[in-house]
């Protein structure tokens, strides 16, 4: 779990007030779940036996989003990232728990995207042209996002939600858009957050640093 830390109750989070972090949680938790997508997803995935997973990203924030916004928590979601971790980085083998995944959900009217992280160094750097660095779970891939916003994971094991948020929930509970420039992917941060505003147009967008650290 880089970058955070997790406490009794199954959140994973950046340090700061104990207080403030669970009731964030709470309050995540709550807005999530009443996606009803979301919800399917993390009840049923854990049957496929995979045990180093989230559910990560647009899904999630964007349900918040929703319903700051009045909307459905369902509306405008193109797609539910679910990331996991297998060290056999074999293109067959993935996609073997795609097709999986696909015959699981096959009765939501959604699209699921499911990708290994340990397969993502073998074609990041052609697309991108600069190198991911290694994997070893499958929150690193939640590390790397270009925006700490949404650089956040949930899963559930034995009935308890886990929440992996390296950068706290803060930003995504108030509709903030940060950057997170641990690599060099400006133009990727930019039509995302453009696509972003579009939907949700209360959302503020912080600027890539010019000099990141």
């Amino acid at each position: 779990m880089a970058g955070g830390v997790e406490d009794d109750v199954g959140f994973a989070m950046s340090s700061g007030n104990a207080v403030d972090q669970v009731e964030q949680g709470q309050l995540f938790l709550d807005l999530v779940l009443r996606n009803r997508f979301n919800r399917t997803i993390l009840d049923r995935f854990g049957d496929l036996g995979i045990d180093d997973w989230w559910l990560t990203a647009g899904c999630l924030a964007q349900s918040i989003w929703n319903i700051s916004a009045n909307r459905p928590a369902e509306d405008r979601i193109d797609d539910y990232d679910l990331f996991y971790f297998d060290p056999d980085i074999r293109w067959n083998a993935e996609d073997k728990v795609i097709a999986r995944v696909a015959d699981l959900f096959s009765d939501l009217p959604i699209r699921i995207e499911i990708r290994n992280q340990a397969r993502v160094p073998i074609w990041y750097r052609k697309k991108f042209d600069i190198e991911y660095g290694d994997v070893s779970a499958a929150c690193d891939g939640i590390d790397r996002f270009a925006y700490r916003t949404t650089a956040i994971g949930l899963r559930k094991l034995h009935d308890e939600y886990r929440i992996y948020a390296p950068f706290g929930l803060e930003a995504v509970l108030e509709g903030t858009i940060i950057p997170n420039p641990v690599l060099p992917i400006r133009d990727v941060y930019a039509a995302k957050v453009m696509r972003w505003r579009k939907k949700w147009p209360c959302l503020k967008v912080m600027p890539w640093p010019d000099n990141p650290e």
